[in-house]
């Protein structure tokens, strides 16, 4: 397949694309804001001249695609509070894109990047396939316009059953590569244990589902090699882990340490979830299958990053 994939600064994105390369099927072509971005990535993690690499005014009809991958947006919640309600405008913008090519190309597929946030801010248990979206429309708060924006982009997708559009709503996602400087519970963790500092963290109870890019790619594969059909699915490992849970695998693995203190010190852009996961499990109707608790997924993604630490260090000494 000839593949055109929109925001490849993304780093879910970049996480595809390197799984993409180790085998030879698909042709990508990669679209960015700052395509020499792109460029030096690809450097950087040995793939000089895999992929062509675009601005977006690369992107046109003429060229024939058989699918789109749409990756445009924030990921990091500090930034969705910090764009604010301009949300709107970038999601319609790069969306629309993709819709007026289906227009000339209704045989292409597209994929658009969603989230679990478009069930709406209010996650006092797990989703599921009877779980109706939930906006406080009298009463809307800039915490509100990421998940209306996307939801706003599915409903605009349902509308065109003929054309072959899924969207993958992603909960949680972890990622030797993503920025560590982003503002989640598990990066968090990270830092404190890098830095050696005392996590402070709420003494609120949460559960969280983090899908490993291993299975991020096998749901995206077996997607695109479906027939083609106009749905949504959510994200989901083969187990989700609690806050408890995770701390203490993270005091005993790696020897964090952490304080639970009364007041939180996250940043909730898209408001306070309590169990943000999903229990639908749409996807296996299209043949995924996870193989990775989210768990043994955090486990191996931090083994890679400590490691890669150590490694750095070993170097900096030898050059001392």
């Amino acid at each position: 397949m000839k593949i055109a994939i929109l925001g490849a600064t993304s780093q879910i994105a970049k996480d595809l694309m390197v799984a993409f390369s180790k085998q030879d099927r698909h042709e990508l072509v990669l679209f960015a804001r700052r395509p020499e971005i792109v460029t030096q990535w690809l450097a950087s993690v040995g793939l000089s001249g895999r992929y062509a690499v675009s601005d977006f005014a690369g992107f046109s009809t003429k060229v024939h695609f058989d699918a789109i991958l749409n990756f445009v947006g924030v990921g990091d919640p500090a930034q969705a509070a910090a764009m604010g309600a301009s949300i709107f405008d970038v999601t319609l913008k790069y969306d629309q894109m993709a819709l007026s090519y289906l227009d000339r190309h209704p045989l292409c597929r597209y994929i658009f990047l969603s989230s679990g946030a478009a069930y709406g801010s209010s996650f006092d248990a797990p989703v599921d396939e009877n779980t109706k979206a939930m906006v406080a429309i009298n009463n809307l708060q800039q915490q509100d316009w990421y998940a209306v924006a996307k939801l706003h982009a599915e409903c605009r997708h349902r509308s065109q059953p003929e054309l072959s559009i899924i969207d993958i709503r992603v909960f949680n996602y972890f990622s030797r590569t993503q920025d560590m400087s982003a503002r989640f519970l598990i990066t968090d963790i990270l830092r404190a244990i890098r830095h050696e500092t005392v996590l402070k963290t709420s003494s609120d109870y949460m559960v969280r589902d983090y899908i490993h890019p291993s299975d991020f790619y096998k749901l995206v594969i077996a997607l695109l090699t479906s027939p083609a059909t106009n749905a949504v699915v959510d994200c989901y490992s083969k187990a989700s882990v609690d806050k408890p849970t995770l701390l203490a695998t993270m005091q005993e693995q790696y020897g964090l340490q952490y304080e639970i203190v009364s007041t939180a010190i996250a940043i909730n852009a898209t408001g306070s979830k309590p169990y943000y996961y999903s229990q639908n499990t749409r996807a296996a109707d299209f043949g995924y299958l996870p193989t990775m608790t989210s768990l043994e997924g955090v486990i191996e993604e931090m083994n890679a990053l400590l490691l890669a630490d150590i490694k750095l260090s070993d170097i900096g000494m030898m050059n001392a």
